[in-house]
C-alpha cells in the first residue's frame, strides 16, 4: 500500500482494459486518470513544475500562469495547492463548470476568454492573454506546455515504458492530440526502441494540428486552433480525424457498459475503431488506445442529452456510426 505526502506522487501507471467484450474490438485501453488530479496531465505538470523549481525559475512571489482547456489547470492547481505557489488558469467558455470548479476549490484563480481570436480560436485568445500577463508583471511564470519539452518527456519516461512493459508485442499505438506532449512522447520513445510500433495520432475534425481546415469544436481536451511547436510529424505514422458527435457515441457506449470515460477518450477510441477496421479488418492485432481522463467532469455536455441533441442535431445518438462490431 503506497503511503504519500504529496498528491502528485500518487499515480496508477499500469491499469488496462480490454475493449473486445465493450466495443467488438481487437483494443486495450491506457487508464490514466487515476491520480488525484483525474487525467494524464498531471505527469506533464508535475515534470514541468520541478524543471521550473530545478532552474530556479520559481521564486518566492512567483505565480504560475497557465493556458488550459481543463484538465492540466486542474493539475497545476493540485501541484501548485501542495506547494504553497498561486496559480492562474486562462481558460475558455468550453472549460467544463464541474473542472473550473475543481480548480477554485484548490485556490486557483481562473480567468476565462469569452471570445475566440480572428486567427487561432480560443486557444489564440488564450495564449494571448497569457503573453499580455507576463509582460505586464514579471512575477506571472508560464510554463508554456505547447513548448515546454518536459510535456513529452513526461511520458517519454512513464506512460510508453509502461506500455512496452505490458505490451512487449505491440503493434499499433492509438494517441490523442492536444499540445501533442503525450503523442511525442511517447512517439519518440518507440521510434528510439527500434520497435516496429505503428503510432497513430487521433485528432477531432477543426483542429489544425496536422494542417487540416480549422472548424468549430465544442469539447475541451483534444485538438487545438494553433499548431503546437512539440509536434514532430516525423515520429507519427499516420493521423485520423474524428467528428466530435463520433466521440460523443463512443462515450455513450461505453458508459452504457458501466465505463464512464470522458469526450477527449472517446475521440481517441472513435479514431482507433474506424482506423482498426479500415486498416487490420480480422488481422490479428495487438491494439493500445491512451484515455486521458473519466467522465465525471463530462456529464454537462458529453453525457447530458439535450446538449448533445442541441449541438449536434435532435437524433445525433440514434445513429451510430460507430457502431461496428
Amino acid at each position: 500500500m503506497p503511503v504519500i505526502s504529496a498528491p502528485e506522487d500518487f499515480h496508477v501507471d499500469d491499469l488496462f482494459v480490454d475493449l473486445r467484450p465493450s466495443l467488438g474490438a481487437p483494443l486495450y485501453l491506457k487508464c490514466e486518470a487515476f491520480n488525484f488530479a483525474g487525467s494524464i496531465k498531471l505527469k506533464a505538470a508535475a515534470a514541468m513544475v520541478a524543471d521550473a523549481e530545478d532552474r530556479g525559475a520559481l521564486r518566492p512571489g512567483s505565480v504560475l500562469v497557465e493556458s488550459s482547456s481543463g484538465n492540466l489547470g486542474v493539475a497545476l492547481s493540485l501541484i501548485a495547492a501542495g506547494k504553497g505557489y498561486r496559480f492562474l488558469c486562462v481558460t475558455d467558455t468550453r472549460c467544463n463548470p464541474a473542472t473550473r470548479r475543481m480548480m477554485e476549490a484548490m485556490g486557483a484563480e481562473v480567468h476565462t476568454v469569452t471570445e475566440p481570436a480572428p486567427a487561432g480560436g480560443f486557444l489564440g485568445a488564450r495564449l494571448a492573454h497569457v503573453r499580455w500577463l507576463c509582460e505586464r508583471d514579471d512575477r506571472y511564470l508560464w510554463l508554456n506546455q505547447y513548448r515546454n519539452e518536459y510535456n513529452w518527456i513526461a511520458h517519454h519516461r512513464t506512460t510508453a515504458p509502461s506500455i512496452a512493459k505490458q505490451f512487449p508485442d505491440l503493434d499499433v499505438l492509438f494517441v490523442g492530440a492536444g499540445t501533442t506532449g503525450t503523442l511525442m512522447g511517447c512517439a519518440r520513445y518507440f521510434k528510439e526502441s527500434g520497435r516496429p510500433v505503428t503510432v497513430v495520432a487521433v485528432d477531432s475534425v477543426g483542429s489544425v494540428i496536422f494542417d487540416a481546415p480549422a472548424g468549430p469544436r465544442m469539447i475541451p481536451g483534444l485538438g487545438a486552433g494553433v499548431r503546437p511547436p512539440l509536434l514532430d510529424r516525423s515520429f507519427v505514422d499516420d493521423v485520423v480525424h474524428v467528428p466530435e458527435i463520433e466521440a460523443v457515441r463512443v462515450s455513450h457506449r461505453l458508459a452504457a457498459r458501466g465505463l464512464l470515460f470522458g469526450g477527449s477518450t472517446g475521440t481517441v477510441l472513435a479514431g482507433a475503431l474506424g482506423w482498426l477496421a479500415d486498416h487490420r479488418g480480422d488481422e490479428p492485432t495487438v491494439a493500445v488506445a491512451i484515455a486521458p481522463d473519466l467522465g465525471e467532469r463530462y456529464l454537462d455536455n458529453v453525457y447530458l442529452t439535450s446538449w448533445v441533441n442541441e449541438v449536434y442535431g435532435p437524433h445525433a445518438l440514434e445513429l451510430d456510426t460507430t457502431a461496428r462490431g
